[in-house]
């Protein structure tokens, strides 16, 4: 499995990223490939040949905005009995807080704040789950509410995320109006690293729940649910500003760090079909009512049960993040894990 974690470097880099953003430019025009030719602009061969391999190799990337320093492996030196990282070809030593438990560093990318130390770790064994905890999503009310279908137990979470994207719509509307577009874009960052912040902290409380349950956990599969047009015009907002598949990604390689089984199961009617007997009843709002056994719920209670009890989907057990991020990025950093103070990406900045 693949981390990255996220590190306030302290440092000006200004310098080195406008030779980097050059380099990718010349790589652009040219398709070189030797760090001789780009030897003239003055930076470190080992960070040029990193750009020149992404730029110069990529056809489809026709102009550049930023360009991160990549630093391979070869290129790092890790001590890990006094927890620092050193990176001779920018004098830069970073001191770490994270596990030791790593079995290398593939790369660090530095930008003008911070450095992304990509991480290759160990995965536990999964454990042989016999039951799995139901979660549900939600774009209103808690952004998850899961149920453990042998102890019927609920827990309902993030219900703070709704006010905070109704507090910051409405701010924006009135930033809109007055034009103070400098100041929308902020908030626009606050909100999403607020958001961010909530769902690390119930992606961990689920992953706690498994755990002590000695459960996996299943997921519905909502690929294409913003592609879906049945909904009022009203409610695009809050589809549009759901960020169910970051809350996904967070659950799922948590769940890989502790060994929690992932499965994914169908999002069909999971609200609409009764926990206790199986049939279709009907839904108003958020309430459930089963016409044929007279069972009544929240909506978003019946929902996590269902999906607790549903077959997994083929193919579906395998967790998505392990598999994104492997693919690998010279300029994005794809994951990071949770963490303490502002060393840790998934924290809110």
């Amino acid at each position: 499995m693949i981390i990255t974690y996220k590190i306030k470097h302290n440092k000006d880099f200004s310098a080195e990223l406008k030779k980097a953003k050059q380099i990718a430019e010349f790589a652009i025009k040219t398709r070189s490939m030797s760090s001789k030719d780009v030897a003239c602009f003055g930076l470190k061969s080992i960070i040029s040949n990193q750009i020149l391999r992404k730029y110069s190799r990529n056809k489809k990337i026709k102009n550049v905005s930023r360009v991160n320093l990549t630093i391979p492996n070869q290129g790092i030196h890790v001590n890990k009995e006094k927890k620092h990282i050193e990176i001779p070809s920018l004098k830069l030593i970073l001191p770490y807080h994270f596990p030791n438990s790593f079995t290398k560093i593939n790369q660090v990318e530095i930008d003008k704040n911070y450095a992304y130390i990509s991480v290759s770790i160990e995965e536990p064994k999964p454990i042989d789950a016999k039951v799995f905890i139901g979660v549900d999503r939600n774009t209103t009310g808690h952004i998850a509410v899961a149920a453990n279908p042998d102890t019927g137990k609920v827990y309902k979470l993030g219900k703070e995320a709704l006010h905070i994207h109704n507090k910051y719509k409405g701010m924006r509307k009135k930033l809109q109006k007055a034009g103070r577009f400098g100041v929308l874009k902020k908030i626009k960052s606050r909100e999403r690293n607020i958001i961010k912040g909530i769902n690390h902290k119930v992606a961990d409380k689920l992953v706690e729940i498994a755990k002590e349950s000695n459960a996996g956990i299943k997921l519905e599969q909502l690929y294409g649910i913003r592609n879906n047009k049945k909904h009022k015009r009203s409610f695009n907002y809050s589809l549009h500003s759901w960020s169910f598949k970051q809350l996904q990604s967070f659950i799922e390689y948590k769940a890989i760090l502790c060994g929690i089984p992932i499965a994914y199961v169908k999002p069909e009617n999971t609200s609409k079909e009764c926990s206790r007997c199986g049939s279709i009843g009907t839904r108003i709002g958020k309430k459930f009512v089963c016409h044929n056994c007279g069972h009544v719920d929240h909506a978003d209670v019946n929902a996590p049960f269902n999906i607790a009890l549903r077959q997994p989907l083929a193919g579906m057990s395998q967790l998505h993040t392990d598999r994104d991020v492997c693919k690998g990025s010279t300029d994005t950093p794809q994951m990071a894990t949770l963490g303490m103070g502002a060393t840790m990406s998934l924290q809110t900045d």
